[in-house]
């Protein structure tokens, strides 16, 4: 293979002298994982220059004759000789041309991962490069490098384009991730699929359980239990949740100085570190496995996401298809069929500590994306926010599903939520929160949205709000659904939090016992006169020690 060394600016000579195309013919040792340069030689007839201090020279010519044709050509400066001088600026303007449009279309890369590796590494070395992968070709890892990366860490500014292009880690390989982004470095993907990497399951001494990681948050876990068996639940709902101070304990004792860094086992397709971004447009981040958090994407420092999909991933812990711990951005995307073990199957904002201190939840924009199909055994089946702060516009999460606790979202622990023309419908929950679960300090505004024939097992077909806080502007709460045997507030079911409805309907909502709209027990429920709960069964309202506003029946 050769490569093609344009001009150094800081060795050219003053005036302009003729430049001679220096070409390499380049030994190189690849293997994947740690790959290391072979000598490489430039011949030249000043000899050779080693790989470790690769420079490129200006051949230099000189017009050198006897003195009389010097003196002659002085005096005469005649046509020919500027025609002479013009001919040599125009062939030397050509060749800078040339050796720019040559940089500009980047470095061609063989359907080869040992040429991949071997490009990205150059590229690390000589501040960072476009790399046009070949059309239709899959380059399949085998190897990675001593710390699970499947590529060579981008540690510069490097551009990785392809059309119908993957890059797959063979299914007979080890465990490690695909891509992994250290701070300072800046990685473009174009047109790529990001498939099969799998991280290690961290080892633990002990099992954790969604229902004692959700126990921090909320008790809806132990109320419904209460419930089912005809005992009190609502004092379980307004008592400090049990979780909360032995999460705290706990989380005193473990690594209290690694706040918000990756762990080995994250982001098994793409890992973004603190100081480093990515920018993902038109590919596919598929069918990855995470031992930790992202499945897809783990994001602690600066991503965003156009035009592309992330689908069928898995994470053990949070984020199925993206964990993000800094700042995401989503645009005019598909998150869809992922999977979390403990919260957050498409998204997790944030992250509750296993074993270590919570993952605070980064800033989040998602705009014209679908959020779908997701799913968790624990919470949050679409979307999880865990005191971050997260606005979705123009958006739909749809078809989501966790069995604790919001089938749509979940947020909790002062998390902050903005939705503006957003559709949540059609999540399931065998618990609390069909379309919404929030608990334990979370804000949310919603504008022109729409929550809509969502299910909930228990409590709150649409919105379970507990000890938060919820606005709902020119909105509707309609056809939710609180189908098991305690089915309560298939529109809202809300327990010492507030809730706050501005032209904004609640109507047609079902659950099995009183009130099929909106139930409100120990909090405060606002109602404009523009707003209607109406058409709700078995009733609309129920409220307690207080009623419902403007709500009758």
């Amino acid at each position: 293979m050769s490569n093609y060394l344009t001009n150094n600016d800081s060795e050219r000579p003053a005036a302009p002298k003729r430049r001679r195309k220096l070409w390499l013919a380049s030994g190189v040792a690849g293997l994947t994982g740690v790959v290391s340069l072979a000598a490489v030689g430039v011949a030249t007839g000043a000899g050779a220059v080693g790989a470790d201090g690769l420079k490129w020279a200006t051949a230099q010519v000189s017009m050198d004759g006897d003195q009389g044709a010097d003196r002659e050509d002085k005096g005469r400066e005649g046509e020919q000789g500027r025609e002479d001088r013009e001919g040599r600026d125009r062939n030397d303007k050509d060749r800078n041309d040339k050796n720019r449009d040559h940089k500009d279309r980047g470095k061609e890369v063989p359907c080869d991962s040992d040429k991949l590796i071997q490009a990205i590494v150059f590229a690390n070395n000589n501040h960072g490069a476009e790399l046009n992968l070949a059309k239709d070709c899959t380059y399949k890892l085998t190897r990675s490098d001593n710390y699970g990366n499947g590529l060579p860490v981008i540690k510069e500014r490097i551009t990785l384009k392809g059309h119908d292009t993957k890059i797959v880690r063979d299914a007979t390989a080890e465990h490690f991730r695909i891509l992994n982004v250290a701070g300072g470095g800046h990685l473009t993907l174009k047109g790529l699929t990001i498939k099969n990497g799998q991280t290690l399951h961290r080892k633990m001494t002990e099992t954790v359980s969604a229902e004692a990681v959700w126990s921090r948050y909320s008790n809806s876990v132990e109320a419904t239990a209460a419930a089912t068996a005809g005992k009190p639940y609502l004092p379980l709902l307004q008592a400090e949740p049990k979780g909360a101070a032995a999460a705290e304990a706990a989380a005193a004792k473990t690594d209290a100085g690694a706040l918000d860094e990756p762990k080995p086992n994250d982001g098994a397709g793409i890992l973004v570190q603190p100081g480093g971004s990515a920018d993902i447009e038109k590919s596919h981040i598929v069918e990855n496995q995470a031992g930790g958090n992202g499945g897809g994407i783990a994001n602690f420092g600066k991503t965003s996401l156009r035009h592309t999909t992330v689908a069928d991933n898995t994470a053990f812990f949070f984020g199925g298809g993206i964990l993000n711990a800094g700042v995401l951005k989503v645009e005019e995307s598909h998150i869809k069929h992922n999977n979390a073990g403990i919260g957050g199957g498409g998204i997790s904002n944030g992250a509750p500590g296993i074993h270590h201190r919570d993952v605070d939840g980064g800033t989040m924009w998602i705009e014209k994306s679908e959020i779908s199909g997701n799913d968790t055994i624990g919470f949050g089946g679409g979307l999880l926010d865990i005191e971050g702060n997260t606005t979705i516009k123009h958006s739909k999460i749809t078809d989501n599903d966790a069995v604790i606790a919001g089938g749509g979202i979940a947020a909790a622990k002062h998390s902050q939520l903005y939705l503006y023309k957003v559709t949540i419908a059609k999540n399931t929950t065998v618990g609390v929160g069909g379309g919404m679960a929030l608990a334990f300090g979370a804000t949310t505004t919603a504008e022109k949205t729409e929550v809509k024939e969502n299910v909930a097992g228990f409590f709150g077909g649409g919105v379970f709000n507990l000890f938060s806080t919820v606005t709902f502007r020119d909105s509707e709460i309609v056809g939710n659904r609180a189908v098991g045997p305690i089915g309560i507030g298939g529109g809202i079911f809300n327990v010492f939090g507030k809730v706050n409805l501005h032209d904004t309907k609640v109507a047609n909502n079902f659950s099995t016992l009183k009130p099929g709209g909106v139930f409100n027990y120990g909090g405060k429920v606002n109602v404009d006169d523009k707003s209607a709960i109406k058409g709700n069964k078995p009733t609309n309202c129920k409220g307690s020690p207080s009623p419902v506003p403007n709500c009758f029946g």
